[in-house]
């Protein structure tokens, strides 16, 4: 697998997570420890994201 396509392999489960956190807001009652989750998760997703797009 290239640097690219790993690349867009995280922006797309960074998509997904995106989605996952607006579907749990949109609850009536979200759960915000799995939003922290989520978020945390998805930060992470954006850092390796930004270090292979420089290297």
């Amino acid at each position: 697998m290239s640097v690219q396509d790993r690349i867009e392999s995280l922006k797309v489960k960074h998509e997904q997570l995106e989605h996952k956190i607006s579907a749990e807001e949109l609850r009536p009652q979200p759960d915000d420890d799995l939003i922290h989750t989520l978020k945390r998760q998805k930060l992470k997703l954006k850092d390796e994201i930004t270090t292979l797009s420089v290297n």
